[in-house]
Order: C-alpha cells, then structure tokens, then sequence
C-alpha cells in the first residue's frame, strides 16, 4: 500500500497543536504537502509566533507519519505568518504596524506595566518583530524596565526614531523629558501628545506593538479606543474584588467601542514562601476566572506574586529576559502564545486587497 496525500492529511488531522488546541488540518496550517514515492515533505505554518515550540511540533508530525504505510522519508518545516488584522470601523491601520494590543487594568497597582513589557519581550522570544508604546504620559515606566536611557533620533522632519531595548522598538513621553520632570498637562495636551508618540514614531514593520495603558478609562483610554486601530485589548487584574471591580469597567470600555476583548491576565495570583515553599492567596483567588466566566471571554492565565519578578523590571531586565529559561519566564511565554493565537483567530484586514478609486471629471 503507497502512502497518498489524503492518508496524510487523514493522519494530520489527529494532531492538535498544542497551543492552539486545534489540529492543523482544521486550522489550514499544512502547506506544500508533497508525497512521491514514499517521501513526504510539507510545511506547517502557524498564524502565531512559537519558535519555542517549533522541534517539539516538527518532530511530533514527524512521529505521526512515520508509521504510516509505505512512508520512506518524511520532511517538515515550520514557520510563522503574522498578518494585519481588522481595527474598529472607520480607522485606518498604522504604518509599519500590523496589529496593535492594547494592555489596560482600569486600576492602578496590579502590576499591569510589568505584564505588559514581559508580554512584549515573550511575543519577541518567540519570533516576531515586537514594539511596545508607553501610553502613561503622566507616569511613563517603560525607559526604566527597558533600561534604555537617552533621546531618541529624528532622522525625518516631524519624526521620531523608536528607541530599542532588549530587541524591542520602544516609544515613550519618558525618553523625551528628565527623569524628575512632572507632566502638569490637561486632558487635551496628554492625548495630543499620545497621538504623536504613535503616529510620528517611525515603526518599523511589526507584527505586534503593545500598548502599555494608564489606569482608568479617561481622555487617554478614549483616544487610543476610537482614534487608534487597536486590533485586541487584554485585561489585567489581581483576584481582589477591589481590582476586578475597575477591570470590570475597562472590559467595557473597549466593548462600547468596539475593541476586542482578547482575554484576562490575573496577576499577582498566589505567593509562595521562598523559605518555606507555603503556598498563599494573598489577594484571594479565582477572581480572573470567575469574570471571564461572567463576561465570556478568555481567561489567558495567571501569574505568580514574586519578589524577582519587580527586582527584575527595576533593574531594567525584565523577567524573560533576565531568566528566559525559569519558570515565570515560561508563563509568560505561554501566555504570549495565548494572545497571539487568539488575535489570529480574528477577521484579517482586507484594505489592502482593494484598489484606490479615484473619480475625475472628464
């Protein structure tokens, strides 16, 4: 019996990504199968970055088609494709900048900035090309958590060059005042100057930049929401009924709005004793899981309350980073992978497949 194309998409189709949930014949992520004389080859190309996960796929395909009858050699490559996404109605996408993502807690405190940077450098450590937008104009942190110091370059008229840190482009109101310097700015100059921090910095062509939100559901979070093509928004919260309460309202900001609501990160989940390894809730527990249950949405994971977690950040190494094999490292990494798959899973932007049409009187 010679092996055939369709015994090979029949034996695919019992293998699920193990990130996606979803097996890769459903999900349309088998291209170029080739099958003569026994050999097979074929790429597998995935709507989301996961360089970690790549051998552990490849050789798993492998595995499965190897016992198939008459199999000689078999061939798998595997990849990732990110493409733009569709934004609410009537804003157009930005240069350079495939998908935007916007991180909101609606509350202060819940480590949302520090989410949000480890996010950004886990999307990067798993193959994409990664920015991330300080949005907090009155309390910008992301300069220190990068430690990236200086000004950024002007190289075009009315343009900013993004400052870098640890691979990821960087736009922040910190990289351009002292360190001590108060922003006493009214509503009207704080959005100004956050529509010029996303529009006249110079992105250069990323699959995702993350939006490092202020607390609250003000001027700044209504600009970003109806000015800015913001492909998804992600929720972070601890389990504390005082934070879900306030992450409660920037749920429905975005849904007012028109903003996807990707999913919920619970932060600050539980503490364990470093000296005697005792578990804790200290903030309560199931709160994260309980709201996405609530408002049907996707609980994304949670993450633990951890001393190294903020000695990393202030030092300017944030945890994927300073221990990209440890276990939070892996958390986040997971969790990265979670955004991403579901911001694939969203409609794609179809501007671009139409021509311009120009009407002239003749």
């Amino acid at each position: 019996m010679s092996v055939t194309p369709e015994l090979v998409q029949s034996a695919l189709k019992n293998l699920v990504d193990p990130s996606a949930k979803i097996d890769f014949v459903t999900a349309k992520n088998i291209k170029n199968l080739r099958v003569e004389d026994g050999n097979i080859s074929l790429d597998i190309v995935l709507g989301y970055p996961a360089k970690s996960q790549f051998e552990s796929i490849r050789k798993s395909v492998i595995n499965v088609l190897r016992d198939l009858p008459g199999v000689k050699n078999v061939s798998v490559n595997i990849s990732s494709q990110i493409v733009a996404h569709a934004v609410q109605r009537g804003v157009k996408l930005l240069p350079g900048v495939k998908n935007i993502i916007a991180v909101a807690s609606g509350k202060g405190g819940v480590g949302k900035s520090t989410t949000a940077v480890n996010l950004a450098l886990a999307l990067a450590a798993e193959g994409a090309q990664v920015g991330i937008l300080d949005a907090d104009i009155y309390g910008p942190s992301q300069p220190m958590m990068l430690g990236i110091t200086g000004r950024p370059d002007s190289i075009e008229e009315n343009t900013i060059e993004p400052m870098e840190g640890h691979g990821l482009q960087a736009g922040s109101i910190g990289f351009l005042i002292d360190d001590d310097a108060p922003m006493v700015w009214r509503g009207p100059m704080v959005t100004s100057a956050l529509e010029q921090l996303l529009r006249q910095t110079r992105w250069r062509d990323l699959d995702y930049l993350i939006v490092d939100m202020p607390p609250g559901t003000g001027d700044i979070q209504l600009t970003l929401a109806q000015k800015v093509p913001v492909t998804g928004s992600v929720i972070v919260t601890t389990p504390q009924d005082i934070a879900l309460l306030d992450a409660r309202k920037g749920l429905k900001m975005f849904e007012k709005v028109g903003v996807p609501i990707i999913g919920i990160i619970e932060n600050m989940s539980t503490y364990v004793c470093t000296k005697c390894g005792h578990e804790e809730h200290v903030f309560g527990s199931g709160g994260g899981e309980k709201m996405c249950k609530e408002y049907g949405v996707d609980f994304l994971g949670s993450l633990p309350l951890n001393l190294s977690i903020r000695e990393q950040a202030d030092a300017g190494r944030p945890t994927v980073v300073a221990d990209p094999d440890g276990a939070i490292s892996a958390i986040y990494k997971g969790i990265a992978r979670q955004v991403a798959i579901r911001v694939a899973t969203l409609s794609k932007d179809m501007s671009s497949k139409f021509p311009n049409i120009v009407v002239q009187n003749t």
